[in-house]
């Protein structure tokens, strides 16, 4: 099966990462020196196809152990009620007694946001807002201190000490910009002597109390690819859309992929980095329209599905299998064309645990040193239903944001 490796020149920055997106400072190697589209070799770290049609190789971005367990989790029931998918776990495990932070309230809740740099942290910052007023209302919170980094390593450390040097943190939220960079402050903040609680992007300690997050990358990319399988005939042409090279959430993303259309009868024609941006997206797609059929569509972020969209229907081509993201853009378009489609999710709800689990810390409550919260794609079936929930929503929104429930429901969103 020939597969074709291609990469868009020169990052411009982590802030055009998506969703969970975290990478540290990438060599000379993984940028190119032209602006255009052109033949080079990947990031030394980023995965690839090994060549041998025998799936993902492993590397610092592709640990089998770890893919084969996001699959299977993908099957486990989460314990919990799923009328409240944000508080429930899969495979729990190890609980962590918190006796020894038991307080009264109302507590300081301070919180380290790596940035608001792209549509998907932007609603959930605004879901994590609406969920403190919940607790402030109701004495459990105080004072709620924030600091957004803006996808700089040097400020979010900064922040982090501040908090630690402040000393009137009651329990400290990080989401970290990077996973090495972010460690040692991570590791600072755990040993002021207040609860750490870390979310969305890892970092290399086990020293917070929990580690929130959703499945994970492989059970994304996953998903994404297994449709494709399932819904185009064998010999299929699939074009392969990604972000960003060296970037372990999207690396875990492709590599889980990649691991399953190697090993299926469809053919990769191209694997493109697109920085994010629409224009180049639809341009990508254009020229490859140009060359040939393309009948499937894979992204490891759905931000730009539309412009993809949009590339077929200016070259009068048939709709291609696509696989997109719970972004309202792309799930309208979806509905307005009919082609065949998923969304899959990379759980935005998230965003309200590490309140929720801030308040059981205080309570003495156990907590799952790793949380993991399920992590279900939308399906054609339950498209209808999510569209017509979220009618007023702006287009950059998600789907499956999870705040309902809370006060600020519709306008706090509608109004970011």
């Amino acid at each position: 099966m020939k597969r074709t490796l291609r990469v868009t020149a020169g990052l411009l920055g982590l802030g055009l990462a998506l969703a969970a997106c975290t990478t540290d400072t990438p060599s000379d190697a993984e940028t190119t020196d032209s602006p255009t589209t052109q033949e080079t070799d990947a990031a030394p770290d980023a995965v690839t196809d090994d060549g041998a049609g025998g799936g993902t190789p492993e590397g610092e971005f592709f640990v089998r152990a770890d893919y084969e367990r996001q699959l299977a989790q993908r099957d486990v029931t989460p314990e919990g009620d799923p009328a409240t998918p944000w508080l429930q776990m899969i495979e729990p495990g190890e609980m962590v007694d918190t006796a020894e932070f038991t307080s009264e309230g109302p507590h300081t809740l301070c919180f380290s946001n790596a940035s608001v740099s792209n549509p998907w942290r932007v609603t959930g910052w605004t879901t994590m807002q609406q969920q403190v007023q919940v607790l402030q209302d109701a004495g459990v919170i105080g004072e709620f201190r924030f600091a957004d980094a803006g996808d700089d390593d040097n400020k979010q450390i900064s922040d982090i000490e501040s908090f630690i040097a402040d000393g009137d943190c009651d329990a400290i939220i990080i989401s970290p910009s990077t996973t090495a960079t972010l460690t040692p402050a991570v590791e600072a903040a755990c040993e002021s002597g207040a609860p750490v609680i870390v979310f969305d992007r890892g970092v290399n300690t086990d020293c917070a109390v929990t580690f929130i997050h959703p499945i994970g990358g492989y059970a994304y990319g996953a998903s994404g690819a297994e449709f494709l399988v399932d819904n185009l005939e064998p010999g299929s042409r699939v074009l392969a859309l990604r972000i960003l090279p060296g970037v372990d959430v999207l690396e875990h993303r492709w590599g889980a992929a990649n691991d399953i259309f190697s090993q299926s009868d469809l053919e990769v024609v191209g694997v493109e980095f697109t920085e994010g941006d629409a224009a180049k997206i639809k341009d990508i797609v254009t020229q490859y329209l140009q060359r040939g059929d393309v009948d499937g569509i894979w992204m490891d972020a759905g931000d730009g599905a539309v412009a993809a969209i949009e590339a077929f229907e200016d070259m009068g081509a048939d709709y291609p299998v696509f696989v997109g993201e719970d972004e309202l853009s792309f799930m309208r378009k979806w509905e307005e064309t009919g082609m065949t489609a998923i969304a899959l999710v990379y759980s935005n709800f998230q965003w309200r645990t590490p309140v929720l689990a801030a308040e059981m810390i205080w309570n003495g409550e156990p907590v799952p040193a790793e949380w993991v919260l399920p992590q279900e794609p939308i399906t054609e079936a339950e498209r209808a239903d999510f569209l017509e929930r979220n009618a007023d929503m702006p287009s950059l929104h998600y789907a499956k944001f999870g705040g309902e429930d809370l006060p600020g429901y519709p306008e706090a969103w509608q109004n970011r």
